[in-house]
């Protein structure tokens, strides 16, 4: 499996970024994907995931501002971010779990919940 990611940048407050991730290999099978960042000194953690269903999951801090989708017919995963603020700032990285849910509860957030990572987008807003 392959992730490659595009469409990060330096946006001010207020701004907008799309991200774009396309996935190549093992696209016959259901995938869990996901958006983790990884903030100046933080931890990596997921911002948002989508099941094989459909089915989301979000951080709080991005309730309303960003959206995940998909595209299966490019294998396409994407984030639309809106409304950035600069505590938005960090490295993003998209991430795909074999599966067709995602991790349960808040697992999805975290690290060990994917099997696949891409070399990750800095995105900054000042």
């Amino acid at each position: 499996v392959q992730l490659v990611e595009s469409g990060g940048g330096s946006v001010q407050a207020g701004g907008s970024l799309t991200l774009s991730c396309a996935l190549s290999g093992d696209t016959d099978k259901s995938h869990c994907m996901g958006w983790l960042r990884q903030a100046p000194g933080r931890e990596r953690e997921g911002v948002e995931a989508t099941s094989g269903d459909g089915r989301t999951s979000y951080a709080d801090s991005v309730k309303g501002r960003f959206t995940i989708s998909q595209d299966n017919v490019k294998n396409t995963l994407y984030l639309q971010m809106n409304s950035l603020k600069p505590e938005d700032t960090g490295m993003y990285y998209c991430a795909a779990r074999v599966g067709f849910h995602c991790p349960s509860g808040s697992r999805w957030r975290d690290v060990s919940g994917y099997d696949y990572w891409d070399q990750g987008t800095q995105v900054t807003v000042s």
